[in-house]
């Protein structure tokens, strides 16, 4: 059976552990030192580092822990990032033998320009995702390299994952995410109670993550751009009538960003 856990690095990243057996990966390793910590500790073999893209709170720790633990790095092929082993593009499909998992890979550019994720539909804990920064609880990722039109295509991708699957983003960002989400839907009864649980958690220095697709598909504006109510908000601040799903969706971000 996998485990699957947080490791806090800097103010608000989350660099995933993933166990099994004795062996661990690790997804978007910023900094090497708390890793290290982790892995001692358990005493846990590094065979693995996953990478979404290619910000340094997501790769600055790669060159330190591949020379420590000759571990194998798979990532991005549409980045340039030092020390990747296996570049990946959708549709690849890898196996990681030691922690007996498979992973589908999804292109999901929008964040970065060649941002992916990592997909595993049978995992012994059910299907996981690993998505960086594109989805977050309650909210997604700025659009640095692409334009809005990737991004909600990718977030069209992901909301089609089945709904059981566990997301686990690379930060926490839900508190400030949901104080958004409730400014476009205050009504949005699933989304206070969310809310309500997000508090509970962070009060005890609970991490709100992972989340699942079917929780964000109730409560996260990005997924919801299809809902009325949410077209309603963004033609409303544009000024504009019978908005593209993608414009929708542009106009939502572009309030986020200012938020």
């Amino acid at each position: 059976m996998i485990a699957i856990s947080p490791i806090p690095a800097f103010n608000d990243n989350y660099i995933w552990l993933i166990e099994n057996n004795g062996f661990a990966a690790v997804v978007d390793p910023g900094d090497p030192s708390p890793v290290i910590q982790a892995l001692e500790q358990n005493g846990l073999q590094l065979t693995t580092i996953l990478i979404t893209h290619h910000h340094a709170d997501h790769t600055g720790g790669l060159a330190a822990l591949k020379q420590r633990y000759s571990a194998k790095v798979y990532g991005p092929a549409r980045e340039s990032i030092k020390n990747i082993d296996i570049p990946l593009s959708q549709g690849q499909n890898i196996q990681l033998e030691d922690l007996g998992l498979s992973f589908k890979i999804l292109d999901i550019p929008g964040h970065t320009a060649g941002h992916i994720a990592f997909f595993c539909e049978n995992s012994s804990a059910g299907p996981i995702l690993f998505c960086g920064d594109t989805l977050f609880s309650g909210g997604c990722g700025r659009l640095f390299e692409g334009t809005p039109t990737q991004m909600w295509d990718s977030l069209q991708k992901l909301s089609e994952l089945p709904i059981s699957t566990k997301v686990y983003c690379a930060h926490e960002y839900t508190s400030s995410n949901l104080q958004f989400a409730l400014a476009v839907e205050p009504n949005n009864a699933d989304l206070v109670k969310y809310s309500l649980k997000v508090q509970q958690l962070r009060q005890a220095s609970q991490p709100t993550l992972p989340s699942t697709i079917g929780l964000e598909l109730k409560i996260n504006p990005f997924l919801r751009i299809r809902e009325s109510n949410v077209i309603d908000v963004a033609e409303n601040r544009s000024g504009e009538r019978e908005l593209s799903e993608s414009e929708v969706f542009a106009s939502i971000r572009s309030w986020k960003d200012s938020f």
